[in-house]
């Protein structure tokens, strides 16, 4: 096997399919890249750490075609610090490498291609397509929410709903809740629901880009991602979400209309003053005001107020700061919307889009 790439589109694919291989491992094969360089000029790199895998394709001139895998994180290492060029692999039947570019020249050993798993394959499946940048946004404003807590598995990932016409993304941890829709063309036997790793999630808002179409094939336990020449696939969550629409509000009898970024600015300097991440942090709606209170026993008290659009009754509600400031970082609109009855039940957080974000007060004295 021989072949020779360009320098910046084989370190691109390499730190692409690097992500998903683990610092460590039992099995030594895992810790390798596939290599294979096909006689139409392409090759292909894939890595897996047997949950997820991630396949790169990028073009390169193929001498002898055939196949290897080589320790990607040495590969990765060794690649970046030469210069911009072409470099040229020779890989001989025990697997052993010679690399040249330039005056450089290295010799890798690498393992047997026949011990690589196999990773999942399209054919045969339905496919969705979505707009690559809709679809990230999708993630990034709902994955925060999930939860942490292994002991609920399903509530650590994020829930793709495939219904009604619409893509549904849900994620919560019971404390919150993040929900975005976005309209998807697809039949009615379409119709799915999977749960979708934190794991996978990452890397796919890595991966997106702003512009092209996004290919998402469903399987029974897989899900496959094809974005451009980049193939993600991965495991899906076993098991059944919590039915989510039970803890949206049916209606709130008072709305109030804020400027998302001063608001975020403004948490993030009542926060300062607390010790603890999950102490609460008040938030006092009045006629056209919001007052916004830390106190913290040992370490004193902090106090904002600022402008909003509201003319309903005084209510006072108590939040974690964070579970308030997760959504306003990663909303983009000027303007965001509180939806509220009282001090003690669930607070609504809409914006523009077909997105709403659950809040539940925290109990104080």
């Amino acid at each position: 096997m021989k072949f020779t790439v360009v320098r910046s589109k084989f370190i691109d694919a390499l730190q692409t399919a690097q992500n998903v291989v683990p610092a460590k491992h039992t099995i030594q094969i895992l810790m390798n890249c596939f290599i294979k360089a096909e006689e139409d000029g392409k090759l292909t790199i894939i890595s897996t750490d047997m949950d997820m895998s991630v396949k790169c394709v990028i073009d390169c001139e193929v001498e002898t075609p055939g196949s290897t895998t080589l320790p990607i994180k040495r590969l990765v290492n060794i690649v970046r610090e030469l210069s911009e060029g072409r470099i040229t692999f020779d890989i001989d039947d025990n697997d052993v490498v010679k690399v040249k570019s330039g005056s450089s020249f290295f010799k890798i050993n690498g393992l047997s291609p026949r011990d690589f798993p196999p990773i999942p394959a399209t054919e045969g499946t339905f496919c969705y397509r979505i707009d690559q940048k809709d679809f990230r946004t999708m993630l990034r404003q709902t994955y925060y929410a999930a939860s942490t807590d292994e002991t609920r598995r399903v509530l650590t990932g994020l829930l793709m709903a495939f219904k009604d016409a619409k893509l549904t993304m849900v994620a919560t941890d019971g404390r919150r809740l993040a929900l975005i829709e976005n309209e998807v063309e697809f039949p009615v036997e379409a119709e799915k629901e999977v749960i979708l790793p934190t794991k996978a999630v990452q890397e796919l808002m890595r991966t997106l880009g702003d512009e092209g179409v996004l290919k998402i094939y469903t399987q029974k336990t897989q899900i496959i991602f094809e974005i451009g020449s980049t193939t993600i696939s991965t495991k899906l969550i076993e098991g059944v979400y919590p039915n989510y629409r039970q803890v949206v509000p049916g209606g709130c009898d008072e709305r109030v209309t804020i400027e998302r970024e001063q608001l975020l600015s403004a948490l993030r300097r009542v926060s300062q003053i607390a010790t603890d991440k999950s102490q609460a942090t008040k938030l006092t709606f009045s006629a056209n005001q919001l007052t916004i209170v830390t106190l913290d026993p040992t370490t004193g008290e902090a106090r904002e107020t600022m402008p909003v659009k509201y003319t309903g009754k005084e209510i006072t509600v108590a939040f974690n700061p964070e579970y308030v400031m997760d959504p306003l970082k990663n909303l983009t609109d000027d303007e965001i919307y509180f939806e509220m009855s009282n001090g003690h039940s669930p607070v609504l957080v809409k914006c523009s889009l077909q997105f709403l974000y659950v809040l539940m007060p925290l109990r104080i004295n």
